[in-house]
């Protein structure tokens, strides 16, 4: 399986939260996971919505043919420097120039017992 048939080019996470502070060794974090099957780079673009504020467009990542790439949403930036904030409930649009499959990791350690949730992102066709 070398091609760009599987997935699709837009995915969307409706529910991304960024703890403004973790305990114990890890962070707490929220990753989009995507994989690639097919045989070009994918590049990335996201755009996180907000409650009470426009959204923040622009960041960018890419994910290798026929490899996997788990983006740390707390790492993106964009051309301005401008990250998502800590705190702050968001959704997320993951765009693609290829089509790749995106499933939303979140790691919450802000109290002593970790808490992993993932889920399938939500394909738009």
């Amino acid at each position: 399986m070398t091609n760009h048939a599987m997935g699709a080019r837009m995915w969307i996470v409706p529910d991304c939260y960024l703890p403004v502070q973790s305990t114990g060794g890890l962070e707490s974090h929220e990753a989009a996971c995507v994989l690639n099957l097919g045989a070009k780079a994918a590049e990335l673009k996201f755009t996180a919505f907000f409650e009470d504020r426009g959204p923040l467009e622009d960041l960018r990542a890419t994910c290798g043919p026929r490899r996997t790439n788990h983006v740390h949403l707390e790492a993106l930036k964009n051309r301005r420097g401008e990250s998502i904030p800590r705190g702050v409930p968001f959704a997320l649009a993951v765009e693609s120039n290829f089509q790749v499959v995106v499933q939303h990791t979140r790691l919450d350690t802000t109290q002593p017992a970790l808490a992993l949730m993932t889920t399938m992102a939500f394909p738009v066709r």
